[in-house]
């Protein structure tokens, strides 16, 4: 009897799990987690340790440009703000997600932010 396909959210969630196995956020170096929807995409600064989330910035508030734009924004955002809460170096989590288009694009803008991952 063949198995029954799997829904894509179902295969994304379990990539998420087995990528999260490995990756886990400390206080010294926080995990960068990226959330993508059909219309939005958000970041969020982790700290595993204490189950926290530290950060998060979402592309909700930007009006202007197509969503790779708004992704490369929010990427900028997260950035500056970890830098004024004292973050330099994160652990980059794609969430199960391709690391291609949007996601690619957050992290590209965390990078030219300047953080290190």
């Amino acid at each position: 009897m063949p198995a029954i396909p799997k829904s894509r959210e179902q295969q994304r969630a379990r990539r998420h799990l087995r990528v999260r196995k490995r990756v886990k956020g400390t206080a010294e170096r926080p995990r960068l987690v990226v959330f993508r929807s059909l219309k939005h995409i958000t970041a969020q600064i982790v700290d595993d340790v204490q189950g926290r989330t530290l950060i998060t910035v979402g592309s909700t508030g930007i009006d202007s440009g197509k969503k790779a734009e708004k992704s490369l924004e929010v990427g900028k955002l997260i950035a500056a703000k970890a830098k004024d809460a004292g973050i330099t170096k994160v652990v980059f989590d794609r969430a199960g997600y391709k690391y291609h288009g949007r996601v690619k694009a957050v992290a590209d803008g965390a990078r030219q932010g300047g953080l290190e991952f």
